[in-house]
């Protein structure tokens, strides 16, 4: 492809996205049949790498024959690009240079913590890949599914994300809450909130998902009449004092026909409760308050109460391939450092980014008045993002450390931190570097995400 098509591509899919309604129209069966052609790839990122080569060329992502050896299931997963070598580090002393490809985050962070923040950047490996029956269920969704209820759903998608070119700001950010992270998946992590000297006391949680949407034989029709997405169950098992309470969401496709069911376990009252206030701003479990319930996984829930607006596509370096971050030689009080996270373990690269803009509606209400999303190119993970207070000020930074789970295979966070300016502390989730690896082969069976068998569980 040459230097002006690509500009060309890149310019054409930000006018189309800023320009177009809610109610778009479904793409032609011409413009599907372009997934994984020589422009775009399967999951509707530009093919092409960018004019200075910094990008390269997505050419299928972690594919098994890049699988290091002797690695097996089970295992935390070995860093497949450890020869690489660093190109060079921004730091305080040189962030100007670079504020192009820096986020408003990035920038504010390296202005909080000018000792400490820094970024190892590292040639750019387009590693996201999928299995192929997924990429198949994208460009079917392609030619069927849209949004309804004003945005606040959608229909005539499964297992796929349902808007390969989206066209505007609420099918991108249906692109990050629908993108494929396997079916099942159980994992034991570690989360945390250091005081601002670096001292913290970890919870351990255990989360259970099972994806509905993603099941290999879903159907639109089967979601539509069901309307349920995945089914989530979280449970603290450590410390002591808070261990044994529990979380149980069924989140939902059409959000006005049936808003997300939620109940909580408390291990005090030894009851189940309803609980409707797990969602939007209610403060996240055990979080000390430092993220929202929508702020877990970068974002989820309903998007209805911000009006959302794609504003452009950029090159940011983003946290990618941070396989390091992952290693289960890694211990905890290494990674957790006073202000932000130990940046000499992190791994940063160039990446396309969609810039995703959500500005809280007049008659709504949320602690984020405004949010700005950073979302990958090639897997529809949201890799970044900046949180705005009710005075239009920045408060909050949240990053996502991306690793390819190439046993899935697909392209996750490892680590979740949500850094909060004012207080000067932050909170990590997600820490699994001395807990066993995620479990994406767990057959959950259909009792197991009923309010009945989270009071089972509390009650052992």
């Amino acid at each position: 492809m040459t230097k002006m098509m690509n500009k060309w591509l890149l310019a054409g899919a930000v006018v189309s996205a800023m320009c177009t309604s809610v109610a778009s129209a479904k793409v032609s069966e011409e413009k599907a049949a372009q997934l994984g052609g020589e422009i775009y790839t399967p999951m509707g990122s530009i093919r092409a790498g960018n004019e200075d080569g910094s990008i390269p060329a997505w050419t299928g992502g972690i594919t098994e024959d890049m699988i290091p050896e002797g690695y097996q299931e089970g295992d935390h997963h070995p860093d497949p690009f450890a020869d690489d070598e660093k190109l060079f580090t921004i730091d305080a002393s040189n962030y100007q240079q670079y504020a192009e490809h820096l986020t408003v985050g990035q920038i504010a962070l390296f202005k909080a913590y000018p000792d400490r923040f820094k970024m190892h950047i590292y040639p750019t490996r387009r590693s996201a890949s999928y299995p192929q029956h997924v990429l198949d269920a994208i460009k079917a969704n392609a030619t069927r599914a849209e949004l309804i209820q004003e945005g606040n759903g959608i229909k005539g998608a499964a297992i796929g994300i349902p808007f390969p070119f989206p066209e505007n700001g609420l099918q991108l950010i249906w692109n990050s809450i629908t993108r494929y992270r396997g079916v099942s998946v159980e994992r034991e992590v570690g989360q945390a909130a250091p005081l601002p000297d670096g001292d913290y006391v970890l919870v351990k949680l255990k989360d259970e998902l099972h994806h509905i949407y993603n099941e290999p034989d879903m159907t639109p029709e089967k979601l539509e009449e069901g309307n349920v997405l995945f089914l989530f169950r979280q449970n603290v098992t450590a410390p002591a004092r808070l261990a044994g309470t529990a979380l149980l969401v069924h989140e939902t496709m059409d959000q006005v026909k049936e808003p997300r069911k939620a109940w909580t376990y408390n291990t005090g009252q030894r009851r189940v409760r309803r609980a409707p206030n797990v969602a939007y701003d209610a403060p996240g479990t055990a979080s000390d308050g430092l993220r929202t319930t929508d702020d877990f996984d970068m974002f989820n829930g309903a998007p209805d109460r911000y009006n959302w607006t794609i504003t452009g596509k950029k090159e940011i370096y983003i946290p990618y391939n941070t396989y390091k971050l992952h290693s289960d030689e890694v211990t905890y009080d290494e990674i957790i450092q006073p202000g932000v996270i130990n940046s000499d373990l992190v791994r940063y690269e160039k990446h396309r980014v969609w810039v995703l803009e959500a500005n809280l509606k007049e008659d709504t209400r949320h602690q984020y008045k405004k949010r700005v999303f950073y979302i990958d190119e090639d897997s529809w993970q949201i890799a970044a993002e900046e949180m705005y207070d009710e005075r239009g000020e920045l408060w909050r930074v949240a990053m996502a450390y991306l690793v390819n789970y190439y046993d899935v295979p697909t392209l996750w966070s490892t680590l979740e931190a949500y850094y909060d300016l004012p207080s000067g502390r932050y909170l990590v989730i997600g820490l699994d570097n001395q807990e066993n690896m995620y479990n994406f082969k767990v057959e959950f069976s259909d009792s197991h995400f009923t309010p009945s068998a989270l009071r089972r569980a509390g009650i052992r």
